[in-house]
């Protein structure tokens, strides 16, 4: 058979889908610890602790 073999291809996909999702994730954990998003998210971890609601958005 010439040319790409299925083995070749399929090896191809695996190892590019892993590269692709490990940089999907790499880019979220570094998203998440980022400084600059540390007061949001620590307002975020706060809400269900808060007995009255507070709307963000002024109407």
């Amino acid at each position: 058979m010439s040319g790409l073999e299925y083995e070749t291809v399929a090896r191809f996909a695996q190892q590019g889908g892993l590269i692709y999702f490990g940089a999907i994730f790499a880019a979220g954990v570094l998203y998440a610890l980022w400084p600059r998003h540390r007061e949001a998210f620590q307002r975020m971890a706060h809400l269900p602790l808060q007995d009255e609601e507070t709307p963000d958005v002024e109407a």
